[in-house]
């Protein structure tokens, strides 16, 4: 069994900030943690407002405070996000996440990410970053 604590976690390299200042994101299961998937807290910052194109992965997300919305450039349908709200990327849908005010947010990747990810220019993740150490 393992157990973490996201207070404790955010000091470490488990912590991302992305360089384009949108967000952090803090990796609390990862790859080497062999379950299968992902499971991340990420502060989206207020204002923030960026297209994403998961590629490689789909996600799962569960706004648990804050507002703001996501929109799925397929169609242009607009979501708003506010805290029980779950989104839930199955196609891997290319969208927008525009933040009204600060939103936490809880992450599932699958397959899952091993950590030092940040987006590339399309907006996903590589399939295979290099990790964080467990």
């Amino acid at each position: 069994m393992k157990v973490r604590n996201l207070a404790e976690s955010e000091k470490t390299a488990r912590r991302i900030v992305s360089p384009d200042g949108n967000w952090e994101s803090t990796r609390l299961l990862l790859k080497n943690d062999k379950m299968g998937f992902s499971f991340h807290i990420t502060t989206i910052y207020q204002g923030a407002d960026f297209r994403m194109h998961y590629q490689n992965h789909l996600e799962s997300v569960y706004c648990i405070s804050g507002s703001g919305e996501v929109e799925t450039l397929a169609d242009n349908k607009v979501y708003p996000i506010e805290p029980g709200t779950l989104y839930i990327l199955d196609k891997h849908d290319e969208h927008v996440l525009r933040a009204h005010s600060e939103m936490k947010m809880a992450c599932v990747f699958n397959p899952p990410l091993t950590g030092k990810e940040v987006h590339n220019a399309s907006g996903a993740y590589e399939l295979e970053a290099e990790g964080i150490e467990a």
